[in-house]
């Protein structure tokens, strides 16, 4: 067994599924340098390391999950908000040596409070919670103008065409076909007839709110881990574009109150709603939502999760060969959706619904 050990889909740390970055491969990708501390996130490889008195952030991919030219893309992204002032890190470099891809990022300003936290854990506080909702307010903000097209169909990318289409079965499809290992790891679940009984039913509810949602490129990871924080507990430093699309403010905010308030990693799956009222008059208070926004974040707070648990069944079954985390991913792609038909679901989407609607009086 490893002696780094990784989070994985439960609460045990477990083996990663990549080797640890060692001081060697970062002399060789940022000269002399030392690794200083190895995260401990599942999907990469990725160290802060320090070099010259100056802490860097190396990231290392699998060039299946990742080329230079995936990484572009949010690059891109990253280079637009800081240049309209977002606190995002600063992109560095990309390189590939051989079957590797590896990316270098300043390390970013605060403290990384939450370090050591599994991924999906809540916030320490409401306060927290709002603070990263006026975070994320701002972000979007600064990603207006950015007007790139949505990402290359690549692993580990949280985007919204699926759901986001007048006829979802047809585009799914189509996202199925383009992917063909999410389509081998399907072969052995009903999905099609899962998503029509769990997924689509919950789409027809979207349906009319949709072509009010003005695209925007967006975070699409918005959780406690990814943020560094000040002293007085206001947002410093946004980390982690790797799952970045073209989707909407609404599906980035969606994701932001899943992953933070939902604790999907314990029985029942007991919800902090405090944490998500919080989060929702944080970023109100610096981007007020439209009224169609607000009618629409109920309707997809219970499809935010679709095409990323897709994307990483395709992760699970074709790159790192994990049968049992394929049927986990496929577990949360039906099972995060029927959730929130059940009683603390429906009260979730109830207290979501009556936050926007107070915004508007």
């Amino acid at each position: 067994m490893s002696s780094h050990l990784a989070h994985g889909l439960g609460t045990d740390p477990v083996d990663p599924d990549w080797p640890p970055l060692t001081d060697t491969e970062v002399t060789d990708i940022v000269g002399p340098a030392r690794v200083i501390w190895r995260s401990p996130r599942p999907l990469s490889a990725a160290a802060v390391v320090e070099r010259s008195n100056r802490r860097l952030f190396v990231k290392r991919h699998h060039t299946s999950v990742r080329t230079t030219e995936g990484l572009a893309e949010e690059h891109a992204f990253l280079r637009h908000l800081r240049l309209r002032g977002a606190p995002v890190v600063e992109v560095l470099d990309a390189a590939t040596r051989g079957e590797w891809t590896y990316e270098v990022h300043s390390a970013g300003t605060g403290t990384d409070l939450y370090r050591d936290a599994l991924s999906w854990s809540p916030f320490r506080s409401p306060a927290h919670a709002r603070s990263a909702g006026e975070a994320l307010a701002r972000l979007h903000l600064a990603a207006e103008g950015f007007d790139a097209p949505r990402r290359q169909a690549q692993p580990l990318v949280a985007s919204f065409t699926v759901f986001a289409s007048d006829d979802p079965e047809a585009e799914l499809e189509r996202y199925v076909e383009e992917r063909p290992q999410l389509a081998k790891g399907l072969a052995d679940f009903p999905w099609r007839e899962d998503t029509r009984r769990a997924l689509l039913p919950l789409h027809e509810e979207l349906v009319p709110h949709l072509p009010g949602l003005t695209p925007l490129w967006t975070h699409n990871d918005w959780h406690a881990s990814n943020l560094l924080w000040n002293e007085d507990g206001s947002v410093a430093t946004v980390l982690d574009f790797g799952m970045s699309d073209r989707t909407t403010a609404v599906h980035d905010l969606a994701t932001a109150i899943e992953r933070n308030t939902v604790q999907w990693l314990q029985p029942g799956f007991p919800v902090r709603e405090a944490d998500a009222v919080a989060l929702l008059d944080g970023y109100q208070s610096v981007r007020p939502l439209s009224p169609t926004e607000s009618k629409a974040l109920p309707a997809l707070l219970p499809l935010v999760h679709a095409e990323f648990a897709l994307s990483e069944l395709g992760y699970f079954h074709g790159v790192t060969r994990s049968a049992e985390n394929t049927r986990l991913a496929y577990e949360y792609y039906v099972g995060h959706a029927e959730w929130f038909s059940g009683d603390s679901g429906r009260r979730l989407l109830d207290l979501c619904g009556a936050s926007g609607a107070a915004a508007h009086g």
